[in-house]
C-alpha cells in the first residue's frame, strides 16, 4: 500500500515537471492571451462596482517587444527591478535588504523581481504561502532558463495587470491615453508604473497627488538606467 502511494506520487509529480516544462517551452514562442488573474478577477472582481464590472470584461491586446516603448522597460527597472539584466530571477541584494528591515521592527515588504512576478502572472495563482511561493521559484527559473530576459520583460509588459480589467501596456495605453504602446513617451510610462503593484486602487486615469509624485520619482531614476545589454 505504501509503495504504491509512493508511486503515485512520484507519477504526479513526473506529470507536475513535464507539464510545468512544456508550457514555458510553448510560451517561449506563443503569446500569453489569457492568465489565471484575469479569469479570477472575471469571476471575483475586486474594488467599486464600477470597477468590478470593468474587470468582468477585461482588456488586453498582446503586442511584440518591438511595438513597445523602450521607456517602459526603463520605468519598469527603475522602479520594480532595477538588478533585472544581473540577477538569475532572484535578486538575493533585495532579499537580505528587505530581511534586514524586518529585523529591524520594519513591516516585511516583498522583494520579488519581474521574472518573479511574470512566473507567477502567467502560471498561478495570486497570494502567498509556501507553497505558492515554492512553484513561483520553480517557474522563475524555467522561464530565466528557457526564456531569457528579453522574452520574460515581453511577457511581462503584456500580462501585469495595470488597471480593473486592464491587462498589459496596449491596453493600458488604449484605456488611458488613446495610444499605442510603442507611443508612450515617458512621463505616461512612469505613470502606468507608479500604479504598481496596487492598480486597482491607483487610477492611472486619475492620479492622486501621491501617484504623481511617484510617477515623478520613477522619470528621475528612468534617466540613470543604462540601455538593455545588447546580448539580452
Amino acid at each position: 500500500m505504501i509503495k504504491r502511494i509512493f508511486k503515485l506520487i512520484g507519477i504526479l509529480i513526473l506529470i507536475f515537471l513535464v507539464s510545468s516544462l512544456a508550457g514555458v517551452v510553448y510560451y517561449k514562442m506563443a503569446p500569453v492571451e489569457v492568465t489565471p488573474l484575469m479569469l479570477i478577477r472575471s469571476v471575483s472582481p475586486k474594488g467599486t462596482p464600477a470597477q468590478a464590472e470593468q474587470e468582468k470584461h477585461w482588456e488586453h491586446r498582446w503586442v511584440p517587444y518591438s511595438e513597445i516603448s523602450p521607456l517602459m522597460e526603463r520605468a519598469v527597472r527603475s522602479s520594480e527591478d532595477g538588478r533585472f539584466y544581473s540577477h538569475n530571477g532572484f535578486d538575493t541584494i533585495e532579499i537580505r535588504h528587505a530581511m534586514e528591515e524586518a529585523e529591524r521592527g520594519g513591516k516585511l515588504r516583498g522583494a520579488s523581481t519581474v521574472s518573479q512576478q511574470t512566473a507567477k502572472n502567467v502560471f498561478l495563482w495570486p497570494g502567498g504561502g509556501w507553497f505558492r511561493k515554492g512553484l513561483e521559484a520553480w517557474f522563475t527559473v524555467l522561464i530565466e532558463t528557457v526564456w531569457g530576459k528579453e522574452r520574460i520583460m515581453e511577457v511581462y509588459l503584456n500580462s501585469i495587470e495595470m488597471g480593473p480589467g486592464i491587462y498589459g501596456v496596449q491596453a493600458a495605453a488604449e484605456h488611458f491615453f488613446h495610444t499605442d504602446a510603442e507611443h508612450l513617451p515617458a512621463e505616461q510610462c512612469a505613470l502606468i508604473v507608479a500604479a504598481l503593484p496596487n492598480p486597482i486602487e491607483r487610477n492611472v486615469g486619475n492620479p492622486s497627488p501621491y501617484l504623481k509624485r511617484r510617477a515623478a520619482r520613477i522619470r528621475k531614476y528612468m534617466k540613470q538606467q543604462a540601455p538593455p545589454p545588447s546580448t539580452y
